[in-house]
């Protein structure tokens, strides 16, 4: 701190933190202003599909392309924490569990904030006080527990930032321990965590300690007005009950011990509110005492459903949300967020809002020239082909690195970020010069992604592949698909790929997700023994309904599970009661007329203007093909047309005019294409899929 500097933005109180909160949204608003005029400049399309546009006719690429909306690269996106959760769940599948969950909260009383105050000021006039204090009590902390090892020694860990409504900064850290420090029975838990009033006499700063940071509440009948309660009841379980003994948790944190061994204590000084062990939040004597603020230590490997921790501390900040603004990433994030002043000083001060050890690099997962290509708009077509740099991607770099380094041929593609580094600017790997811990994440696919998904598995089993070509032999035989090539290596017999991707699934994605899963295994992937998957995942796919204590609760989970598995599937043509291994949908909860969801989507969607005044600009040759075609619309005459021309005779404006025509008629058109370009040129335009065609077709 530098002395005898008296400012005057250090004395604004509220104003000093509406200061730092106006230049934080500023600092933002800069950023996203650039990722906001640059959705028409930077574009991006498969590799292919770039082709596919160049032999078409097309030789602009003002006309191709998806437009981005605000990526991962921006932090505190819901892409960015997205992509930071399945990194952090990269960890579990590689060192396994976490062992310890951690949260550190800020203490405005710490003597660092205090003696930094100006006369007549509180912490919370000083929002550069909390943050810089926090953070240098966070460095330490770190360094307690990931240098000198006193929980243990750890092998990898993740941790966020967050802030609270009041402004108070706090941290959220799961650690996985070395294989001989596990934390796996009731005695090793008693080593690091308490949950007990310590003895005044024998410990009194600990006991002081625990009363003023430890006690969560009261709530309950000593406050019923506790922002804990819910419904009557606490929402954290307090009271916990009293044990004598630490007890394994059955899928919760453990039950720590809680002797009813003395009476119980005032809150505070004077207080007429007196607790006991029932109200102690666990905690490790060294920290807290060290560290005098609230540092809550949970041992959370008896947790069965880690994904919850993880997607906890990766939630993001606190949102509030008045308005949906469909298809605008960015407004919404403008007005969903929510700022306060130790917040906005943590970022302007740019200090990290999360870090995870080991590092994960992502790896790309695609079918031949069907990697993501990005460009500029008016840029030529064949300049943006003829550049050597978008021809190579991290998967046809790792199969050229096979080609020529014997050595490489050793690893499978997600263990190559252990030995090799990829070297963004000239985009190609480098052998490292020592070890480095950093993990490799395949990118998620999906069943219903067909070759790409059988890709991914073949990647996850072959060491060493040359090419696409090599990826698809197997013992001398070149195989004319990824799937075929699968079936000969025995990758998906008896079900066991689908059975491996729902439990990767399991294991990373909410039951929302697993549920959409499912069915997407059921229309596209026809499996044998569906029951035993059915039997096998059913607890992971209800893990989000309301349970209870009744009899009757597995026949409502097992309904609700089937009527959310037949919604899924009404868009894919499909119903639940078309598979008859599993159990039968109650006709009481079949809503027979219901519409699909793209029928519902279609009609809540109106027509554009500039679409229907398309008709009456047509030309002499577009007039006649939309007569014919609508001729054949009005008479309901089941026909087909091929309509052809060289690229800029007016072929998507004669779409344009008939497919508004169609559906101010009040009946259907839903235009589909075979990559993302024609898509995005038509209204409400989709890809081959909605039809379940295969890009073969």
């Amino acid at each position: 701190m530098r002395q005898n500097l008296d400012s005057l933005i250090l004395r604004g109180g509220r104003l000093l933190q509406q200061f730092v909160v106006d230049n934080c949204v500023k600092m933002q608003a800069n950023n996203l202003r650039w990722i906001s005029l640059n959705q028409d400049k930077i574009r991006a399309d498969l590799y292919k599909g770039l082709e596919d546009s160049l032999h078409a006719g097309e030789h602009n690429t003002e006309n191709v392309g998806r437009r981005t909306i605000l990526p991962s690269s921006f932090v505190g996106s819901p892409r960015d924490l997205h992509q930071r959760y399945q990194d952090a769940m990269a960890l579990v599948h590689k060192f396994g569990k976490p062992d310890i969950f951690l949260t550190m909260t800020c203490n405005p009383s710490w003597p660092e904030i205090q003696s930094e105050l100006l006369a007549g000021q509180v912490p919370n006039d000083r929002p550069d006080l909390l943050t810089r204090v926090f953070h240098a009590k966070l460095e330490e902390l770190k360094m307690d527990v990931l240098e000198r090892g006193i929980l243990g020694t750890v092998v990898a860990y993740v941790y966020v930032i967050e802030f609270q409504k009041r402004g108070l900064p706090h941290v959220h850290m799961l650690l996985i321990l070395d294989q001989n420090d596990k934390l796996t029975t009731p005695d090793d838990f008693d080593k690091i965590v308490r949950a007990v009033i310590p003895d005044e006499q024998v410990e009194p700063k600990l006991y002081k300690a625990v009363l003023k940071h430890m006690i969560h509440g009261p709530c309950g009948v000593l406050n019923h007005k506790s922002p804990c309660m819910k419904q009557g009841s606490c929402k954290k379980g307090f009271p916990k009950e009293f044990s004598n003994d630490t007890k394994q948790g059955n899928d919760s944190y453990p039950l720590y011990r809680r002797p009813q061994d003395r009476p119980a204590a005032p809150l505070r000084e004077n207080s007429r509110v007196r607790v006991d062990n029932r109200w102690v939040v666990p905690y490790n004597p060294f920290l807290l005492l060290k560290y005098d603020c609230h540092i809550n230590i949970e041992i959370c490997n008896s947790i069965k459903c880690v994904k919850y921790l993880y997607k906890y501390i990766h939630k993001g900040s606190d949102r509030v949300s008045m308005e949906v603004h469909n298809g605008d990433e960015i407004a919404q994030y403008v007005d969903a967020r929510w700022i306060c002043a130790p917040e906005a000083m943590w970022k302007l001060y740019k200090f990290p809002m999360t870090r995870m050890c080991p590092s994960v690099d992502r790896l790309q997962v695609h079918l031949p020239n069907m990697h993501q290509v990005r460009f500029e708009a008016n840029q030529p077509i064949s300049s943006v082909l003829e550049n050597p740099r978008n021809s190579k991607t991290m998967l046809t770099e790792f199969f050229k690195m096979n080609s020529v380094d014997p050595n490489a041929r050793r690893y499978l593609y997600r263990e190559f970020p252990e030995h090799y580094r990829w070297l963004s600017t000239s985009r190609e790997w480098q052998k490292r010069k020592s070890q480095q811990r950093v993990l490799g994440r395949l990118y998620v696919a999906s069943p219903l992604e067909g070759e790409r998904f059988y890709m991914r598995m073949l990647l996850n089993h072959v060491r060493g592949p040359t090419s696409f070509e090599h990826l698809r032999t197997v013992n001398g035989v070149t195989h004319p698909t990824f799937r075929a090539a699968a079936e000969a290596l025995g990758l998906i017999e008896n079900d066991e790929s689908i059975r491996q991707c729902l439990s990767e699934a399991c294991s990373v994605r909410m039951p929302t997700a697993l549920r959409r899963l499912f069915a997407t295994i059921l229309v596209y992937c026809q499996p044998t023994g569906l029951h035993s998957l059915w039997d096998e995942f059913f607890p992971y796919m209800v893990g989000d309904y309301p349970t209870s204590n009744t009899t009757n609760n597995c026949v409502f989970l097992t309904n609700k599970l089937l009527q959310d598995l037949d919604r899924l599937l009404r868009p894919l043509i499909k119903r639940i009661s078309d598979y008859t291994e599993l159990p039968s949908l109650p006709e009481t909860t079949d809503d027979i007329d219901e519409l699909p969801s793209i029928i519902e989507e279609y009609f809540s969607i109106p027509v554009p203007d500039e679409d229907l005044a398309c008709v009456a600009t047509l030309n002499s040759d577009q007039q006649i093909a939309y007569d014919t075609i609508m001729n054949a619309v009005i008479s309901k005459a089941g026909c087909s047309f091929f309509v052809d021309g060289p690229g800029g005779t007016g072929k998507t404006f004669l779409y344009r005019a008939l497919l508004a025509t169609v559906k101010s008629r009040g009946e259907i058109a839903i235009p589909t294409a075979t990559s993302g370009i024609a898509a995005t040129l038509l209204h409400q335009g989709r890809t081959y899929i909605t039809f379940d065609f295969s890009a073969s077709t």
